[in-house]
């Protein structure tokens, strides 16, 4: 007799939680469309992301400044139809966000419109506030830090943030004061490993590593570079898993083993 396999449950910010003080890492990945939502649902993929990388990635954009509030709800929306199963996140886009009740009414479209679980902002401390009011209106959130897509004209480029001591530890104060706001979940982009791993074991939170190193708590890709399919040179910190493998499910499944796994990322894909 074959055993039968227990039924999987949604994923929650409570399931996420508790991964974390399990140890047990979880894997993100990016859909825009039903049909890639229902793919990740799937394979397993505990929360999708609906990333304002869908300026580049599916208009072609030079960065992700151009996406509008209308264009998360539409892609938000297209993408709820498709998934199930996985934690929704959706980013708040440029601008969309630069107040506090700009940024709770924003985020209740999200939620209400796109039919969002969470939603993703990008900024430290400053936006403690704004984090703080969210919580207050029930919408779960995660702090985005590190290197800011949005903010890549005043950065001067994707550049590796969080290098020189005194970064790193600005980083890891302005994570904890977010935190204390009421964000759920943190994110940490283009950091050196070792300030990732610092901030996975400072942090009560989840963390996602993108291009940090393998210790955070869960990694995310966009899902056309994890597939080969992005046009263009596809950044140092991502990995190709369609290699060795005949079909997108058998791709995303062998990224999702992986970061499970703890082999990816590995020290190939770390930036410093």
């Amino acid at each position: 007799m074959y055993q039968e396999q227990p039924a999987r449950k949604p994923i929650t910010i409570t399931t996420l939680a508790k991964m974390k003080r399990d140890r047990e890492k979880f894997a993100v990945l990016t859909a825009y469309d039903a049909s890639f939502a229902a793919l990740l649902d799937g394979a397993g993929v505990e929360v999708i992301l609906v990333g304002d990388s869908l300026g580049m990635v599916i208009q072609g954009q030079r960065t992700t400044v151009p996406v509008t509030m209308d264009e998360m709800v539409y892609h938000t929306r297209n993408v709820a139809r498709g998934s199930g199963l996985a934690l929704l996140m959706a980013d708040m886009p440029f601008a969309s966000y630069a107040t506090v009740e700009q940024g709770v009414r924003n985020a209740a479209r999200l939620m209400q419109e796109g039919g969002a679980h969470m939603v993703k902002l990008e900024g430290g401390a400053v936006l403690a506030e704004t984090v703080r009011q969210l919580s207050r209106n029930g919408i779960p959130v995660c702090a985005h830090l590190g290197l800011l897509p949005q903010s890549v004209h005043k950065l001067g480029g994707y550049k590796v943030q969080g290098r020189e001591a005194a970064a790193a530890d600005h980083m890891i104060n302005e994570a904890l004061t977010l935190q204390e706001a009421g964000a759920d979940i943190a994110l940490v982009e283009c950091i050196p490993a070792e300030l990732a791993a610092r901030l996975t074991e400072a942090l009560a939170i989840p963390l996602i590593g993108i291009g940090a190193g393998p210790s955070c708590d869960a990694q995310v890709l966009v899902s056309y570079d994890m597939l080969g399919i992005t046009f263009g040179r596809r950044p140092r910190f991502s990995k190709n898993f369609m290699t060795g493998h005949d079909s997108l499910q058998a791709a995303v499944a062998a990224y999702v083993a992986a970061v499970k796994n703890g082999t990816f990322p590995g020290p190939e894909h770390c930036l410093a």
